[in-house]
């Protein structure tokens, strides 16, 4: 008896048709149904951001800015607050925007202290600060917790010693690094006349401190030697004060530039506002993931041609 139905030819060719349909669909899949298994390339630091000031060598290791540019914004709502604290050496930046920021937005009030970068972190994470101020990157563990950060001007780290201190010259990097570690305490061995070097050094809490760490003693630690004295708490003024007529301390440009009391030392040749100057550092707005509508306008304020040209009036 025959058999019956179609030859196999018949099911080897269909077989090959959807095969072939199946090979087409995926080829021409759209891009947006691979949204979550590749998602969009993030803006480089310091990159591809209007808003963004041009970027500078980070100091330390991952970087800690956020792929999110901050648009300027057309109006503030009024009550807006913003609550600022951190970093003493953006003392003057937080002023200068806090100025700009609430002479342009009527009925917005911004507050800013200064307790030091990582008060400001700690205050930040801990929900008591909309954004801290910071002279150093975020650490993976901060990062970790949500925070986040942009980039909001450059600074340099400056070596002052009192104005009637007898010492006139300049250092090299190498003999910085010996002063600061202890291993040279006498003028003497710099170029200068014969007598001890005191050496005032902010406390770890400081973010300039970190920084001067890094940059300055290469990741090495402070002499503990007995010429060597640490501040209790992160302030310029008091450091200024300390420095006496055979003093060396450090801290940033823009807080010594004008003052009369303090001359700042020169460093491989170059002074702080020359472009071969080696101690330089970003400093930073950090704030918390996802970022409050009021957090988004001051850094859109911040980090706008207009803001930055607020955060340099007076200098």
């Amino acid at each position: 008896m025959a058999k019956s139905g179609p030859p196999p030819i018949v099911f080897i060719l269909l077989f090959l048709l959807l095969a072939g349909g199946g090979w087409f669909f995926f080829l021409n899949k759209p891009a947006s149904q691979d949204v979550s298994n590749n998602p969009p390339t993030p803006i480089p630091a310091g990159g591809g951001g209007a808003n963004l000031p041009p970027a500078a060598p980070v100091v330390g290791g991952a970087s800690p800015v956020a792929a999110t540019s901050f648009a300027l914004p057309a109006s503030v709502p009024a009550g807006t607050a913003v609550r600022i604290d951190g970093s003493t050496s953006m003392v003057t930046i937080n002023q200068n925007l806090k100025n700009g920021f609430q002479g342009k937005f009527s009925g917005t009030r911004v507050d800013t202290k200064a307790n030091g970068s990582e008060k400001g972190i700690q205050d930040l994470a801990a929900g008591t600060a909309d954004i801290a101020a910071v002279s150093r990157p975020l650490t993976a563990q901060e990062q970790g917790q949500g925070l986040a950060a942009v980039p909001v001007a450059l600074d340099t780290i400056a070596l002052v010693v009192g104005i009637n201190n007898p010492f006139k010259g300049g250092l090299t990097s190498a003999q910085v690094q010996d002063i600061f570690k202890g291993n040279t305490q006498d003028w003497s061995k710099v170029g200068g006349p014969a007598g001890p070097i005191k050496v005032i050094n902010r406390p770890a809490v400081s973010g300039t401190h970190q920084t001067f760490k890094e940059q300055v003693l290469r990741g090495g630690e402070f002499g503990t030697t007995a010429n060597i004295t640490t501040l209790d708490r992160d302030a310029t003024t008091p450091l200024l004060q300390a420095l006496g007529n055979n003093g060396i301390g450090y801290a940033t440009f823009a807080q010594v530039a004008n003052q009369k009391t303090v001359r700042v030392v020169p460093v491989n040749g170059g002074t702080p506002d020359a472009g071969n100057y080696p101690y330089k550092r970003q400093l930073y707005y950090a704030y918390k993931n996802p970022p409050s509508q009021a957090v988004k306008d001051f850094l859109g304020y911040a980090t706008s041609s207009e803001g930055q040209k607020a955060m340099r009036a007076g200098n």
